[in-house]
């Protein structure tokens, strides 16, 4: 929970909301964390609300709250959940119920915290973000509008390499022209092979399509127009020094809006994208594993979970037996 750098005064009630009465014990505990702990306004709130919902579960099964057991407490945390309470928000009422029954404990009222030991529901991880095949697409083939020759083919090229090569950001600013001693990346052109230095420090090649192949030219032909003597970077920014990833990150957002994308469009997401299709077009999970460079399957195989995603959606859009019927 967040804290002031001084005690309030004031009650405990959040700024413009409407006080709440609680019994006398638990308005104590909140007056404590206000005065003692000197915890924020917006977190007492949030304690307040996490006490209300306390007394109203156990006033509906008729429990005393100071002789609340552990089963007790995990029927209430079982019924938030089946509210649809989000994991998240169940751990944050825990935390507090949690506190209030060791504050309790510390004052000799209760003999045992019926929260201890209990956890809040795991939240599902969410699925990446990736784009359509048509969006990445319409994405890859956008040229820059407004920018001089030198910016539009460097921009170009670096949409090319992050969707046509599954690169993280911080892997395609730190390749290099050629392979140079103490070259973190770069890619041989003969061989149509990516060379980069991944998590872990651990090296990993990749194929480079005709089409960042092409793309890759088109830069390298202005790119001595933008670099500064002996810049050994790929790409690089208007000062000709390394482009750095915040600048990627904001070129990218640039590109995706010129192309009419309705989403905001980040490094990652490209590489998301570039996971998702291979998935979807060739069904070879270890393949996508050695090319992402991922050490274990099971971080590949939230893209299976996008895959199925994109099934269903092909499902409902186009079976008969999908549609439900009118009347």
């Amino acid at each position: 929970m967040a804290r002031t750098s001084k005690a309030a005064a004031a009650p405990v009630v959040a700024e413009g909301s409407v006080p709440t009465a609680l019994p006398e014990e638990l308005e104590r505990w909140l007056q404590h964390l206000q005065v003692e702990r000197r915890l924020a306004a917006r977190s007492l709130a949030l304690y307040r609300d996490a006490l209300q919902r306390l007394v109203a579960l156990s006033g509906e099964e008729g429990v005393a709250l100071h002789q609340a057991q552990p089963h007790h407490v995990r029927g209430w945390m079982a019924a938030l959940h089946a509210g649809g309470l989000a994991p998240r928000s169940i751990a944050l009422i825990l935390s507090a119920w949690r506190g209030l029954y060791r504050w309790w404990g510390q004052n000799g009222e209760v003999p045992l915290n019926p929260v201890m030991g209990l956890r809040a529901p795991k939240a599902g991880k969410p699925l990446p973000k990736a784009l359509s095949v048509e969006q990445a697409v319409a994405l890859a083939e956008h040229e820059g509008e407004g920018d001089d020759p030198a910016l539009a083919a460097r921009d170009h090229c670096i949409v090319e390499l992050l969707y046509g090569c599954g690169l993280r950001v911080g892997e395609l600013v730190g390749l290099d022209v050629g392979a140079g001693e103490g070259a973190a990346g770069w890619v041989d052109l003969p061989d149509a092979t990516v060379h980069v230095m991944g998590k872990g420090s651990k090296r990993r090649s990749g194929p480079v399509g005709s089409a960042a192949l092409a793309a890759l030219q088109r830069w390298l032909a202005q790119r001595a127009s933008m670099a500064a003597s002996g810049e050994r970077a790929l790409f690089v920014s208007r000062r000709g020094t390394r482009l750095t990833a915040s600048q990627v990150r904001s070129r990218l957002r640039r590109q995706a809006l010129q192309a009419g994308l309705p989403t905001s469009v980040h490094p990652h997401m490209l590489r998301h994208s570039y996971a998702s299709h291979l998935l979807q077009s060739s069904g070879d999970l270890r393949a996508v594993q050695e090319l992402l460079g991922h050490a274990s399957i099971t971080t590949t195989q939230i893209y299976t979970r996008l895959d199925f995603q994109h099934l269903a959606k092909v499902y409902d859009a186009a079976h008969p037996r999908a549609k439900k019927k009118d009347g």
